[in-house]
């Protein structure tokens, strides 16, 4: 124990190098997917599945991940997942047909997943009780801002050196990884001790079929217009058929390969709701920003992935103050409350953007929102692992990450429909105003007519402009929304217990 003291640090650079690496994978190919489309000669629909099968895979992963790390040995599954993560990376890379690239990128994900939750288990038991504030800092900068910097480094590799390179890249990096994790990380007594259980195959079975309906679901629910689809319609049934088995057959089996009676410990359920839908709104308005700046504002990719830069490195400086404040005993559910306020202020001036917005209108509250999520995710962490012993911590820590990246895909696919459904909205109420009785539109038509003798020209410069401004309504609609949320899930931080009672320190 005493080694792990002294090499605190070196252990949390070890497994968070690979960790960061697995979670900037799963944005970093976004951008490229014209570059895939184009290169492999597949149609656009057909590309996303490069995103859809990593994502899958990875979702089935990360809740078992603590029996994984049980049944064969924390330290071997981190270098068995950090070997085949960087192996199936170069072969992602070398890939010669679309459907071997979804594969491999499927193989990915099963041996990437599991890198969350460990690591996050490994940093909260190398850290004492006291830093598990510094220890959630140093973990929240890999998980929060490596998806930020997914698409940003994913572009200027897809420019520079072309989209399998955003693969290749994973090679020395893995490498180094497994020689960190090799050197410096070591399994605690109590998994060296603990006696193997039997597989859960009906565990195992039903947790695959119903995470992986769900993914699946999420990520083509809004291009094809949700249960007006049988086959969004037959994966909603799949899923939750699946999610009803898995949980009656876990909490009947002696040797579950996800121990859901952890969620009797109050703050742990109540942290996983708050991780939920504080993902479910942060990262919702992450997705949107991009899309505003690109599709309304003439933003290239890089360049709007940039605006997301100065949220990543607030964040970054953020989270070890707040974990200091942790470690001096300060209340994190106070903490909490200030990250909700504040994250409602920056997601409600993104609401009210116009198409005028220079730059630092536009920056400003993303370098405030950055600040919130420092104040989030840290204090929420603490306090929600507060109560947790290390022998559950592997357990807690995958379902944790598991519902946090569900929230996610929840976010993304929920503002992506409000954003459809309310453009559609304002342009039907902005187009009524198209009449020869309207002033405005006496007005703008006279304009156009000195440029454009066509009259279908002059309304067709017009509907363009109505479809720009109904869009922009739209994303302020669905930005407000994802503000809303953060307000809404004040009283949940009631249900969290007192620091003391807690044994925060």
């Amino acid at each position: 124990m005493e080694e792990k003291k002294t090499n605190k640090w070196l252990i949390a650079i070890a497994v968070m190098l690979p960790t960061i690496m697995e979670i900037i994978d799963t944005t970093i190919v976004n951008v490229s997917l014209p570059h895939i489309q184009g290169d492999l000669s597949i149609s656009l629909d057909e590309s996303t599945w490069v995103l859809t099968s990593y994502m899958v895979s990875n979702a089935i992963i990360i809740p078992i991940t603590g029996w994984l790390a049980v049944r064969f040995g924390r330290k071997r599954y981190l270098l068995a997942s950090i070997f085949l993560f960087t192996l199936f990376s170069f072969a992602c890379g070398y890939a010669p047909t679309f459907l071997s690239l979804v594969v491999l990128r499927f193989l990915q994900g099963i041996a990437g997943g599991g890198l969350q939750p460990v690591s996050q288990a490994i940093l909260l038991e190398s850290f004492p009780k006291k830093e598990h504030g510094m220890a959630m800092a140093v973990y929240g900068m890999g998980v929060i801002v490596a998806p930020i910097l997914g698409p940003v480094l994913g572009g200027w590799i897809t420019d520079n050196w072309g989209w399998r390179w955003i693969f290749y890249i994973n090679v020395p990096i893995g490498l180094f990884s497994f020689l960190l994790v090799n050197i410096f990380v070591h399994d605690p007594g109590y998994i060296k001790n603990m006696k193997k259980t039997p597989i859960d195959y009906k565990g195992l079975a039903y947790l695959a079929i119903a995470v992986g309906a769900l993914q699946i679901l999420l990520d083509n629910a809004q291009r094809k217009d949700w249960f007006e689809s049988r086959f969004i319609t037959t994966l909603a049934i799949i899923s939750a058929v699946g999610f009803g088995v898995f949980i009656w057959h876990e909490l009947r089996e002696k040797h579950p390969v996800v121990n859901l009676r952890i969620f009797k410990d109050r703050s742990f359920s109540a942290g996983n709701a708050l991780m939920f839908f504080g993902f479910f709104s942060f990262f919702g308005s992450v997705v949107l920003l991009p899309m505003y700046l690109q599709n309304l504002m003439g933003y290239d990719a890089f360049l709007a992935g940039l605006v997301l830069g100065p949220g990543a490195l607030t964040t970054m400086i953020g989270m070890p103050i707040v974990g200091k404040f942790l470690e001096k005993g300060a209340d994190p559910r106070k903490i909490l409350l200030i990250s909700f306020i504040v994250n409602y202020i920056a997601i409600n001036m993104m609401a009210h953007f116009n198409l005028s917005a220079d730059f630092l209108s536009v920056i400003t509250p993303r370098a405030i929102q950055g600040i919130s999520m420092a104040t989030f995710f840290v204090p929420l962490a603490a306090a929600t692992f507060a109560d947790i012993s290390n022998e559950e911590m592997g357990n807690a820590s995958g379902m944790f990450n598991f519902i946090r990246n569900i929230g996610g895909s929840f976010g993304t696919a929920i503002v992506t429909t409000i954003l459809t459904r309310r453009a559609q909205f304002h342009q039907e109420r902005l187009v009524e105003n198209l009449i020869p009785t309207n002033e405005a539109f006496i007005q703008a038509q006279q304009t156009l007519s000195l440029k454009f003798h066509s009259v279908m020209e002059q309304f067709g410069v017009m509907y363009k402009e109505l479809l720009r401004q109904s869009m922009m309504l739209a994303f302020n609609d669905a930005f407000y929304f994802c503000a809303v949320m953060f307000i809404v899930l004040i009283p949940l931080l009631f249900i969290l217990k007192k620091p003391q009672q807690a044994k925060l320190h």
